[in-house]
């Protein structure tokens, strides 16, 4: 029967406030009459309850006072109805008034009119707010309901609250709110008491809880990830309302907070780019993007599209993902110009042809191949696209004057131990000593001819969170399955960042790189894989090792236990952010570096064998030393030894 009566209709709502109106008004005139019924006269009486009636009901039908859900009542709720009472008495008076100067009579006194304005104020927001309280206290005593701490006394903790009254299919009731700030403890919100932060255990002891859900941005990673091990130590549901920026048409609704992600746990403090600068070197200019339907390229056409540029030129070899590409830019930019080519890197005589049709000011350089375990068996098609590529894209640059040109690495290109790593080392090396060796041909740097040489940069990531291939939806797969999860090694480590992170970085990179520099970013510390996994468990709701097995599977052929950032013989140099820095690596000669590249681009031309072109890469970069893979052979003995050390 409660669920049948859940909202009350629109017409009950308008004859509920009009009858309260009239009574209002006989109270108006018993304590005018100080509470003596026989001072009333009936057919006064009715004569202005009648008039009351009309101007009642024209007012709330033109202010639509009965339209709202009662039990979700707000302040804005009881502002429209002072408006409403203020017209309705302001039209009484009108009435008054009339009735003096016409027909000589007085139909009802002003101190009767603020009696009963005020009295019909107060009841028809008493009576929503008893019916608020009442469907409230219905609700919370369903035996499905949860118990809610919402940490965040703020505006979205608010929204959030309300938001859950809304949900009628899984019935919420807020115990309590946490927040940081010492000025709104012992406050409270719509009744819910506001606890600080260090009062988080207390509250958890003392309070029966079945979710907590971060409704703030303002938490550190730290922070963040304290409250939700002691939420899964004490088997709490962690959930998270989503920033403001991402509610649909401004409203939140219940579907978006979600359970709390383990992306969201690794994340940082975001980095502050200088979006002034940014768009004052792409705004009105052409923007190529190689790669541009991964999840690196896509993101970068996304943060690009906001600085105005003339027109973004998509190239990828993928013709369904560029599809699909092509579809949400259409959705969410269509005012802006795009071109789109399905165009392969390797291809010189078709990556010319687009450079000749767009005139590109900036590159961005993301196609690659990037799957170690895959690259190792495949040395031809790494080399192919990551060195080959990378050369036909940095050549075509330099001969149609392209502004800048940033090339995205990894940080497997460090000390590399696979032949994807290597072969984005080789590009590395390429793209820095093509552009030394056209700032030589250039004349004295800071001079004309120098300043309008294509200027080289590069950027070195870590583990991008959520891209293809990445190990969380690995992860997340194999725990929907219910496992095992699969580690290579109990001791492995990686660096992680997430896609709006590492494609800012590269907007960065372009905008302060003066030519040559390879950016690196300060990615905080290493993250064990069988840490990673376990949480991600946790966070299902499960428990390692009994709900879900762990099963390690040995290292895959040219993997490293833990990456690295930066070469030994390397270091850093600081730029204006305390997050991004230049490793300040060694040059090379040009003219060496491109005979290597000759013989290297002659074994791929012939389909030379794969230790062969192995072979060629290890002597271009003697630091590249192979692990768990049949190209060790190749390596050294004393470089084994060195390395066995």
């Amino acid at each position: 029967m409660f669920k049948r009566i859940n909202i009350l209709p629109q017409w009950a709502i308008f004859f509920i406030d009009i009858f309260i109106c009239v009574i209002s008004l006989f109270i108006a005139y018993l304590v005018k009459g100080d509470f003596s019924f026989t001072l009333i006269s009936k057919t006064i009486f009715l004569k202005n309850a009648f008039i009351l009636v009309c101007i009642c009901a024209t007012v709330f039908f033109i202010l639509k006072t009965y339209a709202g859900i009662i039990r979700l009542t707000t302040i804005q709720d009881a502002f429209k109805i002072l408006v409403a009472v203020s017209l309705i008495n302001a039209g009484f008076i009108a009435v008054y008034l009339v009735a003096a100067v016409f027909f000589h009579k007085s139909f009802i006194s002003i101190t009767t009119l603020v009696i009963s304005g005020l009295v019909e104020f107060v009841f028809l927001i008493v009576y929503r707010l008893a019916i608020k309280h009442f469907f409230s206290y219905f609700k919370n005593l369903k035996v499905d309901s949860k118990d809610v701490v919402i940490y965040g006394a703020n505006d979205e903790g608010i929204v959030t609250k309300r938001t859950l009254e809304l949900d009628h299919k899984i019935h919420n009731r807020v115990v309590a709110f946490i927040d940081d700030e010492k000025n709104k403890t012992g406050k409270s919100i719509d009744g819910i008491r506001i606890y600080h932060s260090d009062d988080f255990l207390y509250v958890l002891q003392n309070e029966r809880v079945d979710e907590l859900i971060i409704a703030t941005t303002g938490l550190s990673s730290e922070k963040k990830n304290e409250i939700v091990d002691i939420c899964l130590d004490k088997k709490i549901k962690v959930m998270l309302t989503p920033p403001v920026r991402e509610w649909v048409n401004g409203q939140l609704s219940v579907r978006q907070i979600h359970d709390i992600r383990i992306e969201e746990l690794l994340g940082r403090e975001p980095i502050r780019i200088d979006n002034e600068v940014i768009e004052s070197q792409l705004k009105n200019k052409r923007i190529l993007v190689t790669g541009a339907a991964g999840s690196i390229g896509s993101e970068i056409v996304r943060q690009l599209a906001a600085f105005g540029p003339a027109a973004v030129i998509l190239v990828d070899n993928g013709e369904t993902a560029l599809y699909e590409t092509e579809l949400w830019l259409g959705e969410h930019f269509a005012d802006h110009v795009f071109r789109y080519y399905i165009a392969d890197v390797r291809d010189r005589a078709r990556m010319e042809k687009i450079f000749a049709e767009c005139k590109p000011h900036y590159v961005y350089h993301a196609a690659a191949y990037k799957h170690v375990p895959l690259m190792e068996l495949h040395p031809y098609e790494a080399v192919a696209t990551n060195v080959l590529g990378t050369k036909n894209l940095a050549d075509l640059s330099v001969i149609y004057a392209v502004q800048k040109f940033v090339m995205i690495s990894s940080d497997k290109s460090v000390n590399p131990t696979n032949v994807m790593g290597a072969s984005k080392r080789i590009a590395e090396i390429y793209v820095q000593s093509l552009y030394h060796h056209e700032l030589r041909k250039a004349g004295p740097a800071g001079g004309e001819a120098a300043e309008k040489i294509t200027k080289f940069i590069t950027t070195r990531f870590g583990n991008v969170l959520g891209s293809n291939g990445s190990v969380i939806p690995r992860f997340a797969e194999q725990i929907k399955k219910g496992g095992p999860v699969t580690i290579t090694h109990p001791e492995i480590s990686r660096y992680f960042m997430t896609i709006p992170e590492a494609c800012q970085l590269v907007l960065e990179a372009g905008s302060m790189g003066k030519g040559g520099e390879i950016f690196v970013f300060n990615m905080g510390k290493l993250v064990r894989i069988v840490d990673l996994a376990n949480k991600m468990i946790r966070l299902a709701g499960m428990i390692p090792g009994v709900d879900i097995d762990l099963r390690f599977i040995g290292l895959r052929p040219g993997e490293k236990l833990h990456e690295e950032l930066l070469d030994t013989a390397e270091n850093t140099i600081p730029t204006y952010h305390k997050r991004i820095l230049i490793a300040n690596v060694r040059q090379y000669d040009y003219e060496a570096v491109n005979e290597n590249m000759e013989l290297l681009m002659a074994s791929i031309a012939d389909a030379g064998t794969e230790m062969k072109i192995v072979e060629l890469m290890k002597k271009m970069i003697p630091e590249y030393l192979s692990n768990n893979s049949i190209f060790e052979s190749l390596d050294h003995p004393v470089h084994r030894q060195a390395d066995a050390r």
